[in-house]
């Protein structure tokens, strides 16, 4: 208090050395504004005695926590492009990709990141997206907590989250490299990716190099089960669905996945994976899907380097399915289909050339292959792809791609298409993983 009284007489002084020192045309105008500096400065000095005579405050106890606090994120795609087919959602068959001519907004993703206390964390992402007719539409892309202090590097999530097979399939359309889902992922996990409810457990191994496998049990039926017992599966097998319910382990999906990551050198690195998924499909009582796939992810970047650039990336991945089809009736025919086993397989590579800080060139191929069955589904194509794109990032927050697509499929003519993407993004974002 003594320090502050000395502080206003300073005031008080300074400015009445400055008012004695103005010519006699100003000393009145301010004098006056003298007397109203002197008055505010007595109020707040009693205001300050009166402070220093109140009693002091009780202590009480600590205040308690109402909740912890949380990240919220916004991230929107838009793209602009033109393709020789009209029917361009033929061949942009993911649910993010562009669909249409002209414009559309293929993914907007509002995400709630958090510690939920010392033992769990928790995470959300809600997505709205535009379909080919412009129509609105919302879903619960993730919703799921995971353990965050559990002992022998184990750790569990549970809820709604995407599956843990290969590399791209667990990314969001906003982490991807190219505008569009990769053709084997389309072909055997659906237009929205392998998704659903369910329980994961990790396990960390306690070695010098990289080692870490999962096992994931989900439900096998809803839309993003495509080769399971998906609804939508009619277009592998092209029969009826057949109703089945859980009565059991048997009935639920598993996926497993190991991966391992090891320094090639102090500026090279390489990580491996191996991935599955089981489970029961609808074609008919006791049918079943196995799922293969590997994946190989290479990455070089120079001991010196500005803001991550330059780099250069080697990202592939090999699928097959095993389609055990059971006896049916053809959904469009209505005639008998014979029992058969579906034997499909597809992959792509894509590179990533980070010329300079924020410029990346990309170039992906793809190939899709499908076995010969009992009946014809335009789902059942055989596929190739090149697409060579271009990325600038005006900051991390933001992102301009213009990419080109060549796709041929089988007794079908050759197709061209060209897009230009942009992102923004607001608030926080969880760290895309390695």
């Amino acid at each position: 208090m003594r320090v502050i009284r000395r502080a206003l007489l300073g005031i008080l002084v300074a400015a009445s050395a400055t008012g004695a020192q103005t010519p006699d045309s100003t000393a009145r105008r301010q004098q006056r504004a003298l007397d109203s500096l002197s008055t505010s400065v007595r109020a707040l000095q009693q205001r300050l005695d009166s402070l220093e005579r109140a009693p002091a405050p009780v202590a009480s106890a600590p205040a308690r926590a109402s909740g912890t606090y949380m990240n919220m994120g916004f991230d929107a795609l838009s793209v602009f492009g033109w393709s020789t087919t009209s029917d361009v959602a033929s061949l942009q068959r993911g649910d993010h990709d562009p669909q249409v001519r002209g414009f559309t907004v293929p993914n907007v993703e509002l995400t709630f990141d958090a510690a939920v206390d010392p033992y769990f964390k928790g995470f959300s992402a809600i997505v709205t997206k535009l379909d080919a007719n412009g129509n609105t539409a919302v879903e619960l892309e993730e919703a799921w907590a995971q353990t965050t202090s559990l002992p022998a590097n184990l750790q569990v999530k549970a809820g709604q989250f995407l599956g843990d097979f290969g590399r791209q399939n667990a990314q969001h359309p906003h982490a991807w490299a190219f505008v569009d889902q990769p053709l084997v992922l389309n072909q055997m996990f659906g237009p929205d990716g392998l998704r659903g409810q369910g329980a994961r457990v990790s396990w960390l191994a306690p070695t010098e190099t990289y080692v870490e496998a999962s096992l994931s049990l989900m439900n096998s039926a809803g839309g993003t089960t495509w080769s399971f017992r998906s609804e939508e599966s009619t277009q592998i097998h092209g029969g009826t669905p057949v109703e089945r319910p859980v009565d059991g382990f048997s009935d639920l999906l598993v996926v497993p996945r190991i991966t391992s990551s090891v320094d090639l050198s102090d500026t090279q690195t390489l990580v491996v994976g191996a991935s599955g998924a089981f489970g029961p499909n609808n074609s008919g009582a006791g049918a079943r899907t196995s799922l293969f796939g590997g994946d190989v992810y290479y990455k070089w970047k120079p001991e010196v380097s500005t803001a991550g650039f330059p780099f250069f990336s080697l990202q592939a991945e090999a699928i097959s399915r095993k389609y055990d089809a059971a006896a049916r009736r053809d959904a469009d025919t209505g005639l008998n289909l014979p029992k058969e086993t579906l034997n499909d397989w597809g992959a792509y590579s894509q590179a990533l050339w980070g010329i300079r800080p924020r410029i990346v060139a990309g170039l992906r191929g793809e190939i899709l292959r499908n076995s010969a069955s009992g009946f014809d589904a335009a789902g059942r194509q055989d596929r190739e792809r090149i697409s060579p794109n271009f990325t600038w990032y005006p900051t991390e927050f933001s992102k301009l791609r213009l990419q080109y697509n060549y796709d041929r499929r089988d007794a079908l003519r050759d197709e061209h298409s060209l897009w230009i993407q942009f992102e923004f993004m607001m608030g926080a974002h969880a760290a895309h993983k390695f």
